[in-house]
Protein backbone atom coordinates (compact mmCIF):
# COMPACT_ATOMS: atom_id res chain seq x y z
CA UNK A 1 0.00 0.00 0.00
CA UNK A 2 1.33 3.44 -0.91
CA UNK A 3 2.04 5.88 1.93
CA UNK A 4 3.46 9.36 2.38
CA UNK A 5 7.21 9.55 1.81
CA UNK A 6 7.79 10.80 5.35
CA UNK A 7 6.14 7.70 6.84
CA UNK A 8 7.99 5.40 4.45
CA UNK A 9 11.35 7.01 5.26
CA UNK A 10 10.72 6.84 9.01
CA UNK A 11 10.10 3.10 8.91
CA UNK A 12 12.83 2.37 6.37
CA UNK A 13 15.54 4.27 8.21
CA UNK A 14 14.60 4.08 11.89
CA UNK A 15 11.95 1.40 12.32
CA UNK A 16 12.66 -2.16 13.51
CA UNK A 17 15.43 -3.49 11.28
CA UNK A 18 15.74 -0.09 9.62
CA UNK A 19 18.80 1.00 7.68
CA UNK A 20 20.33 3.12 10.44
CA UNK A 21 19.29 0.79 13.24
CA UNK A 22 20.37 -2.64 12.02
CA UNK A 23 23.66 -3.86 10.58
CA UNK A 24 27.15 -2.43 10.87
CA UNK A 25 26.22 1.17 10.20
CA UNK A 26 26.31 3.75 7.42
CA UNK A 27 30.13 3.69 7.05
CA UNK A 28 29.77 0.50 4.99
CA UNK A 29 27.47 2.20 2.49
CA UNK A 30 28.66 5.75 1.86
CA UNK A 31 31.54 8.05 2.68
CA UNK A 32 31.29 11.24 4.75
CA UNK A 33 33.84 13.80 5.89
CA UNK A 34 34.09 11.91 9.17
CA UNK A 35 35.20 8.76 7.34
CA UNK A 36 37.50 10.52 4.88
CA UNK A 37 40.35 11.73 7.10
CA UNK A 38 41.22 12.54 10.74
CA UNK A 39 41.75 16.14 9.56
CA UNK A 40 37.99 16.67 9.84
CA UNK A 41 37.95 15.82 13.55
CA UNK A 42 41.07 17.94 14.07
CA UNK A 43 39.34 20.96 12.55
CA UNK A 44 36.25 20.40 14.67
CA UNK A 45 38.41 20.18 17.79
CA UNK A 46 39.75 23.65 16.99
CA UNK A 47 36.19 24.90 16.76
CA UNK A 48 35.29 23.21 20.05
CA UNK A 49 38.30 24.85 21.71
CA UNK A 50 37.17 28.26 20.50
CA UNK A 51 33.64 27.72 21.78
CA UNK A 52 35.10 26.59 25.11
CA UNK A 53 36.95 29.90 25.35
CA UNK A 54 33.84 31.88 24.40
CA UNK A 55 31.96 30.11 27.19
CA UNK A 56 34.67 31.00 29.71
CA UNK A 57 35.97 27.44 30.08
CA UNK A 58 32.97 26.01 31.96
CA UNK A 59 33.36 23.22 34.51
CA UNK A 60 31.58 20.93 32.04
CA UNK A 61 31.79 21.32 28.27
CA UNK A 62 29.29 19.21 26.33
CA UNK A 63 30.08 17.87 22.88
CA UNK A 64 27.01 16.21 21.38
CA UNK A 65 27.12 14.33 18.06
CA UNK A 66 23.63 13.94 16.57
CA UNK A 67 23.25 11.14 14.04
CA UNK A 68 26.44 9.56 15.33
CA UNK A 69 26.45 6.45 13.14
CA UNK A 70 28.57 4.01 15.08
CA UNK A 71 30.46 6.70 16.99
CA UNK A 72 33.28 7.30 14.50
CA UNK A 73 33.43 11.09 14.87
CA UNK A 74 32.82 11.26 18.59
CA UNK A 75 35.52 8.63 19.16
CA UNK A 76 37.98 10.60 17.03
CA UNK A 77 37.24 13.75 19.01
CA UNK A 78 37.61 11.88 22.28
CA UNK A 79 41.02 10.58 21.23
CA UNK A 80 42.06 14.06 20.16
CA UNK A 81 41.66 15.49 23.66
CA UNK A 82 43.57 12.66 25.29
CA UNK A 83 40.85 10.79 27.16
CA UNK A 84 40.47 7.78 24.89
CA UNK A 85 41.21 4.29 26.09
CA UNK A 86 44.97 3.85 26.32
CA UNK A 87 45.73 7.36 27.60
CA UNK A 88 46.27 7.46 31.33
CA UNK A 89 44.42 9.87 33.58
CA UNK A 90 47.71 11.52 34.48
CA UNK A 91 48.53 12.05 30.80
CA UNK A 92 45.08 13.47 30.16
CA UNK A 93 45.37 15.85 33.07
CA UNK A 94 48.69 17.06 31.72
CA UNK A 95 46.88 18.55 28.70
CA UNK A 96 46.39 21.96 30.28
CA UNK A 97 44.68 25.00 28.87
CA UNK A 98 46.75 28.15 28.95
CA UNK A 99 45.95 29.83 32.30
CA UNK A 100 44.52 33.33 32.14
CA UNK A 101 45.71 34.03 35.69
CA UNK A 102 47.99 32.47 38.26
CA UNK A 103 45.56 29.58 38.77
CA UNK A 104 45.78 26.64 36.38
CA UNK A 105 42.30 25.61 35.32
CA UNK A 106 41.31 21.99 34.68
CA UNK A 107 42.23 20.87 31.18
CA UNK A 108 39.76 20.49 28.34
CA UNK A 109 40.29 16.73 28.69
CA UNK A 110 39.06 16.91 32.29
CA UNK A 111 36.00 19.03 31.52
CA UNK A 112 34.64 17.74 28.21
CA UNK A 113 31.73 15.29 28.17
CA UNK A 114 30.92 13.45 24.95
CA UNK A 115 27.44 12.27 23.96
CA UNK A 116 26.48 10.32 20.84
CA UNK A 117 22.83 10.51 19.71
CA UNK A 118 21.73 7.58 17.59
CA UNK A 119 18.80 5.14 17.42
CA UNK A 120 21.05 2.11 16.91
CA UNK A 121 22.28 0.10 19.87
CA UNK A 122 25.49 1.22 21.52
CA UNK A 123 28.52 -0.33 19.76
CA UNK A 124 30.26 -2.92 21.89
CA UNK A 125 33.74 -1.44 21.48
CA UNK A 126 32.78 2.19 22.15
CA UNK A 127 34.75 3.90 24.92
CA UNK A 128 32.96 4.14 28.24
CA UNK A 129 33.81 7.84 28.22
CA UNK A 130 31.08 8.36 25.60
CA UNK A 131 27.43 8.60 26.61
CA UNK A 132 25.10 6.90 24.11
CA UNK A 133 21.47 7.98 23.85
CA UNK A 134 18.55 7.99 21.42
CA UNK A 135 17.47 11.56 22.20
CA UNK A 136 19.28 14.90 22.11
CA UNK A 137 20.03 15.91 25.70
CA UNK A 138 18.72 19.19 27.10
CA UNK A 139 20.58 22.09 28.73
CA UNK A 140 23.67 21.62 26.58
CA UNK A 141 26.59 23.93 27.36
CA UNK A 142 29.04 23.46 24.53
CA UNK A 143 28.84 22.23 20.96
CA UNK A 144 26.15 20.26 19.15
CA UNK A 145 27.39 18.62 15.94
CA UNK A 146 25.08 17.32 13.21
CA UNK A 147 27.17 16.00 10.33
CA UNK A 148 24.92 14.62 7.58
CA UNK A 149 22.02 14.21 9.99
CA UNK A 150 19.39 16.54 8.56
CA UNK A 151 19.44 14.88 5.13
CA UNK A 152 18.06 11.75 6.80
CA UNK A 153 15.31 13.47 8.77
CA UNK A 154 12.20 12.05 7.04
CA UNK A 155 10.20 14.46 4.92
CA UNK A 156 7.26 14.54 2.56
CA UNK A 157 7.62 14.96 -1.19
CA UNK A 158 5.23 16.93 -3.36
CA UNK A 159 4.62 17.42 -7.06
CA UNK A 160 3.24 20.57 -8.67
CA UNK A 161 0.12 19.74 -10.69
CA UNK A 162 -2.45 21.81 -12.56
CA UNK A 163 -4.36 22.32 -9.31
CA UNK A 164 -1.34 23.06 -7.15
CA UNK A 165 0.98 21.08 -4.90
CA UNK A 166 0.01 17.49 -4.06
CA UNK A 167 1.78 14.88 -1.98
CA UNK A 168 3.60 12.06 -3.70
CA UNK A 169 2.89 8.62 -2.26
CA UNK A 170 5.31 5.71 -2.46
CA UNK A 171 5.02 1.94 -2.32
CA UNK A 172 7.64 0.96 0.29
CA UNK A 173 8.36 -2.36 -1.40
CA UNK A 174 8.83 -1.21 -4.99
CA UNK A 175 9.48 2.53 -4.73
CA UNK A 176 6.68 3.22 -7.23
CA UNK A 177 5.09 6.64 -6.76
CA UNK A 178 1.58 7.98 -7.20
CA UNK A 179 -0.06 11.36 -6.71
CA UNK A 180 -1.99 11.83 -3.48
CA UNK A 181 -4.01 14.53 -1.76
CA UNK A 182 -3.31 18.29 -1.81
CA UNK A 183 -0.65 19.29 0.70
CA UNK A 184 -1.71 20.53 4.14
CA UNK A 185 -1.96 24.27 4.88
CA UNK A 186 1.25 24.11 6.92
CA UNK A 187 3.16 22.41 4.12
CA UNK A 188 1.70 24.75 1.53
CA UNK A 189 2.88 27.70 3.60
CA UNK A 190 6.39 26.19 3.73
CA UNK A 191 6.40 25.59 -0.02
CA UNK A 192 5.20 29.10 -0.75
CA UNK A 193 7.92 30.58 1.44
CA UNK A 194 10.84 28.29 0.70
CA UNK A 195 10.21 26.29 -2.48
CA UNK A 196 8.30 28.43 -4.96
CA UNK A 197 6.85 26.87 -8.08
CA UNK A 198 8.53 27.62 -11.39
CA UNK A 199 5.85 30.18 -12.19
CA UNK A 200 6.63 32.20 -9.05
CA UNK A 201 10.35 31.48 -8.63
CA UNK A 202 12.36 34.64 -7.90
CA UNK A 203 15.30 35.78 -9.97
CA UNK A 204 18.73 34.62 -8.80
CA UNK A 205 19.82 38.16 -7.94
CA UNK A 206 17.67 38.20 -4.81
CA UNK A 207 19.71 39.56 -1.91
CA UNK A 208 20.38 37.26 1.06
CA UNK A 209 18.75 37.97 4.40
CA UNK A 210 20.27 40.94 6.23
CA UNK A 211 22.31 40.28 9.35
CA UNK A 212 23.30 36.80 8.21
CA UNK A 213 26.74 35.63 7.16
CA UNK A 214 26.66 34.05 3.70
CA UNK A 215 29.17 32.40 1.43
CA UNK A 216 29.36 33.77 -2.09
CA UNK A 217 28.38 30.39 -3.44
CA UNK A 218 25.13 30.16 -5.34
CA UNK A 219 26.38 28.82 -8.65
CA UNK A 220 25.84 25.20 -9.56
CA UNK A 221 29.50 24.38 -9.00
CA UNK A 222 29.53 25.98 -5.56
CA UNK A 223 26.12 25.27 -4.07
CA UNK A 224 26.81 21.93 -2.43
CA UNK A 225 25.69 20.19 -5.62
CA UNK A 226 28.89 18.58 -6.79
CA UNK A 227 28.50 15.44 -8.84
CA UNK A 228 28.46 12.22 -6.86
CA UNK A 229 31.84 10.58 -7.28
CA UNK A 230 33.98 7.80 -5.87
CA UNK A 231 35.92 9.11 -2.88
CA UNK A 232 39.69 8.94 -3.11
CA UNK A 233 41.10 5.73 -1.70
CA UNK A 234 37.67 4.21 -1.23
CA UNK A 235 35.08 2.30 -3.20
CA UNK A 236 32.36 4.24 -1.40
CA UNK A 237 30.52 7.17 -2.92
CA UNK A 238 30.50 10.50 -1.12
CA UNK A 239 26.88 11.60 -0.79
CA UNK A 240 26.92 14.77 -2.85
CA UNK A 241 24.67 15.70 -5.74
CA UNK A 242 22.87 12.53 -6.80
CA UNK A 243 22.10 11.73 -10.39
CA UNK A 244 18.52 11.12 -9.42
CA UNK A 245 16.79 8.15 -11.06
CA UNK A 246 13.94 8.90 -13.42
CA UNK A 247 10.48 8.77 -11.87
CA UNK A 248 7.00 8.69 -13.43
CA UNK A 249 6.61 12.35 -12.44
CA UNK A 250 10.01 13.62 -13.55
CA UNK A 251 8.32 15.87 -16.12
CA UNK A 252 6.66 17.81 -13.28
CA UNK A 253 8.30 20.01 -10.68
CA UNK A 254 8.98 18.11 -7.48
CA UNK A 255 9.68 19.51 -4.04
CA UNK A 256 11.03 17.98 -0.85
CA UNK A 257 9.14 19.65 1.99
CA UNK A 258 11.74 20.59 4.59
CA UNK A 259 9.37 21.58 7.39
CA UNK A 260 10.22 18.49 9.46
CA UNK A 261 13.92 19.34 9.18
CA UNK A 262 13.29 22.92 10.25
CA UNK A 263 11.48 21.60 13.31
CA UNK A 264 14.23 19.07 14.12
CA UNK A 265 16.96 21.71 13.87
CA UNK A 266 14.95 24.25 15.87
CA UNK A 267 14.50 21.69 18.64
CA UNK A 268 18.20 20.85 18.63
CA UNK A 269 19.06 24.55 18.98
CA UNK A 270 16.43 24.89 21.71
CA UNK A 271 18.25 22.20 23.71
CA UNK A 272 21.38 24.37 23.93
CA UNK A 273 21.62 26.64 26.96
CA UNK A 274 24.80 28.30 25.68
CA UNK A 275 27.15 27.28 22.92
CA UNK A 276 27.14 26.51 19.22
CA UNK A 277 25.10 24.23 16.96
CA UNK A 278 26.84 23.06 13.78
CA UNK A 279 25.10 21.30 10.88
CA UNK A 280 27.25 19.95 8.05
CA UNK A 281 25.25 18.72 5.08
CA UNK A 282 24.73 18.93 1.35
CA UNK A 283 21.93 21.24 0.36
CA UNK A 284 20.58 24.15 -1.65
CA UNK A 285 19.19 27.66 -1.30
CA UNK A 286 15.82 29.10 -2.31
CA UNK A 287 17.25 30.78 -5.38
CA UNK A 288 18.42 27.45 -6.82
CA UNK A 289 16.06 24.68 -5.73
CA UNK A 290 16.35 21.55 -7.90
CA UNK A 291 13.36 21.24 -10.21
CA UNK A 292 13.31 17.44 -10.08
CA UNK A 293 14.31 17.03 -6.44
CA UNK A 294 17.27 15.17 -4.94
CA UNK A 295 15.73 12.10 -3.34
CA UNK A 296 18.00 9.09 -3.83
CA UNK A 297 19.43 6.01 -2.13
CA UNK A 298 22.81 4.51 -1.24
CA UNK A 299 23.74 0.92 -0.54
CA UNK A 300 27.03 -0.94 -0.47
CA UNK A 301 29.04 2.03 -1.70
CA UNK A 302 26.82 2.78 -4.68
CA UNK A 303 23.95 5.11 -5.49
CA UNK A 304 20.67 3.23 -5.95
CA UNK A 305 17.03 4.18 -6.56
CA UNK A 306 15.27 5.45 -3.40
CA UNK A 307 13.24 2.40 -2.45
CA UNK A 308 12.17 2.76 1.22
CA UNK A 309 12.22 -0.92 2.11
CA UNK A 310 14.93 -0.66 4.78
CA UNK A 311 17.72 -2.14 2.67
CA UNK A 312 19.34 1.17 1.70
CA UNK A 313 19.86 4.74 2.77
CA UNK A 314 17.13 7.14 1.60
CA UNK A 315 18.27 10.74 1.58
CA UNK A 316 17.49 14.17 0.15
CA UNK A 317 19.42 17.43 0.14
CA UNK A 318 18.66 20.01 2.81
CA UNK A 319 17.00 23.39 2.26
CA UNK A 320 19.77 25.05 4.24
CA UNK A 321 18.34 28.56 4.33
CA UNK A 322 15.01 27.34 5.65
CA UNK A 323 16.68 25.26 8.36
CA UNK A 324 18.95 28.17 9.26
CA UNK A 325 16.03 30.54 9.60
CA UNK A 326 14.23 28.13 11.94
CA UNK A 327 17.28 27.84 14.19
CA UNK A 328 17.91 31.57 14.23
CA UNK A 329 14.33 32.19 15.34
CA UNK A 330 14.98 30.03 18.41
CA UNK A 331 18.45 31.36 19.20
CA UNK A 332 17.44 34.96 18.43
CA UNK A 333 20.77 35.74 16.83
CA UNK A 334 22.39 35.51 13.40
CA UNK A 335 23.80 32.33 11.93
CA UNK A 336 26.74 31.69 9.63
CA UNK A 337 26.27 29.67 6.43
CA UNK A 338 29.39 28.89 4.39
CA UNK A 339 30.74 26.05 2.29
CA UNK A 340 32.87 23.38 3.94
CA UNK A 341 36.04 24.33 2.14
CA UNK A 342 35.78 27.87 3.53
CA UNK A 343 34.91 26.68 7.03
CA UNK A 344 37.85 24.26 7.14
CA UNK A 345 40.30 26.81 5.82
CA UNK A 346 39.23 29.19 8.56
CA UNK A 347 40.00 26.39 11.03
CA UNK A 348 43.48 25.90 9.59
CA UNK A 349 42.82 23.06 7.15
CA UNK A 350 43.47 24.62 3.74
CA UNK A 351 44.73 21.63 1.74
CA UNK A 352 47.62 23.64 0.33
CA UNK A 353 50.65 21.72 -0.94
CA UNK A 354 53.86 22.13 1.07
CA UNK A 355 56.66 24.12 -0.62
CA UNK A 356 58.78 21.99 -2.93
CA UNK A 357 61.90 23.36 -1.23
CA UNK A 358 60.95 21.35 1.86
CA UNK A 359 61.63 18.15 -0.09
CA UNK A 360 65.31 19.08 -0.27
CA UNK A 361 65.73 20.07 3.37
CA UNK A 362 63.34 17.64 5.04
CA UNK A 363 62.22 14.82 2.70
CA UNK A 364 60.34 12.91 5.41
CA UNK A 365 58.59 16.07 6.58
CA UNK A 366 57.69 16.91 2.99
CA UNK A 367 56.08 13.50 2.44
CA UNK A 368 54.08 13.85 5.65
CA UNK A 369 52.96 17.36 4.77
CA UNK A 370 52.01 16.23 1.26
CA UNK A 371 49.92 13.37 2.65
CA UNK A 372 48.17 15.73 5.07
CA UNK A 373 47.45 18.21 2.27
CA UNK A 374 46.03 15.43 0.08
CA UNK A 375 43.67 14.35 2.88
CA UNK A 376 42.43 17.90 3.41
CA UNK A 377 42.09 18.39 -0.34
CA UNK A 378 39.36 15.74 -0.41
CA UNK A 379 37.47 17.60 2.31
CA UNK A 380 37.71 20.90 0.44
CA UNK A 381 37.07 19.66 -3.11
CA UNK A 382 34.15 21.80 -4.40
CA UNK A 383 32.95 18.89 -6.56
CA UNK A 384 32.57 16.66 -3.52
CA UNK A 385 32.78 17.03 0.25
CA UNK A 386 34.03 20.62 -0.01
CA UNK A 387 30.64 21.54 -1.47
CA UNK A 388 28.83 20.69 1.75
CA UNK A 389 27.32 23.55 3.71
CA UNK A 390 28.34 24.45 7.26
CA UNK A 391 25.51 26.03 9.21
CA UNK A 392 26.71 27.45 12.53
CA UNK A 393 24.19 28.80 15.01
CA UNK A 394 25.51 30.47 18.17
CA UNK A 395 23.37 30.45 21.29
CA UNK A 396 24.27 33.01 23.93
CA UNK A 397 27.83 33.51 22.66
CA UNK A 398 29.31 35.77 19.98
CA UNK A 399 30.41 34.54 16.57
CA UNK A 400 34.12 33.94 17.05
CA UNK A 401 36.87 34.15 14.42
CA UNK A 402 36.41 30.53 13.39
CA UNK A 403 32.68 31.08 12.91
CA UNK A 404 32.22 34.59 11.53
CA UNK A 405 33.60 35.42 8.10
Amino acid sequence: MSVLWRDAMSRALYGPGGFFVAGTGPADHFRTSTHATPAFATALLRLITEVDAALGHPDRLDVVDVGAGRGELIHALLASVGVAVGVSGAAARSLRDEPSSGTVRPSLADRVRFTAVEYADRPENLSEEINWTAEIPTKITGVLLATEWLDNVPLDVAVHTEDGWRYLLVDPESGAESVGEPVSPADLDWLTTWWPSLETAPSTDRAPNPGVTWADATSDSESGFGAARPAQGSSLTARSRPGCPETPHSNQQRAEIGRTRDEAWAQAVRNISRGLAVAVDYGHLREARPVDGTLTGYRGGRQVPPVPDGSSDVTAHVAMDSVASAGAAVARCAYSLVLQREALRTLGADGGRPPLSLAGTDPVGYVRALAAASAVAELTDPAGLGGHWWLRQPVGIPLGPAVAR
